[in-house]
């Protein structure tokens, strides 16, 4: 029951998100996105790393 409580909020807040996210007038440059993609992968490595030595101990 919690799992389809979860669901239904979730895509609630799509719902709700995406239309705003569309009419936001806000857009990201191409450099900026640039910027964003370069830490992604590290954090994602970072990431990981803590998952792992989580679950090791």
């Amino acid at each position: 029951m919690e799992v389809i409580i979860l669901l239904a909020v979730l895509f609630g807040a799509l719902l709700i998100v995406v239309p705003l996210l569309e009419r936001s007038k806000m857009r990201i440059s191409n450099e900026d996105a640039a910027k964003w993609a370069r830490w992604i992968w590290p954090l994602m490595g970072i990431l990981l790393v803590i998952q792992l030595i989580r679950m090791v101990f």
